[in-house]
């Protein structure tokens, strides 16, 4: 239900933005009006408490955002939370920033590397994502994790490229269980 919530109004913000042609501006707003509600989770409580009814929840977004973000951004918000749905808010404002991100051909790419990485390096992760994905630009995020032993991990949506130590010193132990396993079953 979540996602289906989460798609459904994403989805008719993206449409609306895209016809408006106001994809940077509305992807500003959802931005800054995402930031709002991390910073202040007393907002969200507010929104999605039981015994405070929708006209009282209408009127506190009103006094927060009105003329401060576009009517249509409003408009969205204020439905959503008409429908008792403001829990779903944050993943409606995600989803808008993913289609956004994709329709500009703008990929997320998570690395986790076994030790920090030089610029270099980064630059050269980025150029080769950049050379062999749709993408022509990339947000990247770099992570360290010790337990690797060596290589990376890159994770581009939900798509993964393993090629830590970790990783393969596990398949080639599984290999050879597998092997060990098969010579067991052959001798008598």
């Amino acid at each position: 239900m979540a996602k289906l919530v989460s798609t459904t109004y994403g989805n008719a913000l993206f449409e609306l933005a895209l016809e408006e042609q106001s994809l940077d501006a509305m992807l500003e707003e959802v931005r800054a009006v995402s930031e709002i509600f991390e910073e202040n989770p007393d907002l969200g409580q507010l929104l999605n408490h039981p015994q405070i009814v929708n006209e009282e929840k209408i009127k506190v977004l009103d006094e927060i955002f009105s003329n401060r973000i576009s009517k249509e951004l409003l408009g969205l918000i204020r439905l959503v939370v008409e429908k008792d749905h403001a829990k779903e808010l944050p993943k409606v404002f995600e989803y808008f920033v993913d289609q956004v991100k994709e329709y500009k051909k703008i990929g997320t790419a998570y690395v986790t590397s076994a030790i920090e990485l030089s610029d270099s390096q980064k630059s050269d992760i980025e150029k080769r994502l950049l050379d062999t994905t749709k993408y022509v630009e990339f947000e990247m995020h770099y992570t360290v994790d010790a337990a690797l032993i060596g290589g990376l991990v890159i994770r581009i949506g939900d798509r993964v490229v393993d090629s830590s130590v970790k990783t393969k010193l596990y398949n080639l132990t599984r290999e050879l269980s597998q092997i060990q396993l098969k010579v067991g079953e052959n001798t008598p």
